[in-house]
């Protein structure tokens, strides 16, 4: 009797178990199918976010790797952003500039560095989540945005420059309002002083109002400050205007800006 009783004792316990395993099983799968529901539904839903993700992952493996690993040839830009129309660019006038870049180059170095070939090359969904935070953020209407992105990729592989960096200096100087203006007489999306540098805009046949015409002196005299300086920030703080290394924070804000234009974008920053 004993016995019987230990037996069923075993069995009964053996059940429990059973019963409680089963349970967590079925619970289990439950909440592992809602999270595969929530998942593919997601998925099926915004398929952006899943691309940024991806985009963003990718630029912050680039960035990371050894400048010996990144290698690839840089493709057309302007063929993924649109068509070539820089010159019907509209977009909404924002509030006043915020700096007014004078673009007056310091003493010239012996030996500059040889300018390097921009590593920042978009891709159609990279360009699309470029144009849709360049619209967001500085009021610009969406259908000016693919023909200002294409001028800027253009010019930014004549003059070898990272074409989120002449971004980042359009945002800061000027709020990508082509009709901006300063107290000092710079104009323009690149904010370009035309008392200085108006041979420039006369050999093209354009005004500094112009947004391709801006965009192309503007990036010229980026270039010559980079060349000059022998940095990008330095460079910068000859952009502003400045003869020494104190630029009030202006090159700070431009680096700022362009990170966050390859954040939004999933662009891997080019390599100063």
């Amino acid at each position: 009797m004993p016995d019987a009783s230990v037996a069923s004792l075993f069995r009964n316990m053996a059940q429990g178990v059973h019963q409680y395993l089963a349970e967590s099983l079925r619970i289990c799968s439950v909440y592992l199918g809602i999270a595969v529901i929530v998942t593919v539904s997601m998925g099926f839903a915004l398929p952006g976010l899943r691309d940024q993700a991806l985009h963003v992952h990718k630029a912050l493996l680039t960035a990371l790797a050894p400048s010996s690993m990144q290698t690839g040839s840089e493709t057309d830009a302007g063929s993924e952003l649109g068509s070539d129309s820089a010159s019907a660019i509209a977009m909404a006038v924002p509030s006043t500039p915020a700096s007014n870049a004078t673009g007056m180059l310091g003493p010239a170095r012996v030996a500059p560095p040889a300018p390097k070939k921009p590593a920042s090359v978009a891709t159609g969904p990279q360009a699309e989540a470029l144009r849709n935070y360049i619209s967001r953020k500085y009021k610009v209407a969406y259908d000016a945005t693919g023909p200002l992105l294409n001028t800027v990729y253009k010019v930014s592989r004549e003059k070898q420059l990272d074409p989120l960096l002449v971004l980042a200096v359009i945002a800061i100087e000027s709020r990508y309002n082509p009709l901006a203006e300063s107290h000092v007489g710079a104009q323009g999306l690149m904010q370009v002083m035309t008392s200085v540098h108006q041979e420039k805009f006369d050999a093209v046949g354009k005004t500094a109002l112009d947004p391709s015409a801006n965009i192309g002196v503007g990036a010229t005299i980026l270039r010559d400050c980079i060349n000059r300086r022998g940095s990008v920030d330095g460079g910068l703080a000859c952009y502003v205007g400045s003869t020494g290394p104190d630029d009030n924070g202006y090159g700070a804000k431009v680096q700022a800006e362009r990170r966050r234009l390859a954040l939004a974008s999933g662009i891997a920053l080019a390599r100063d």
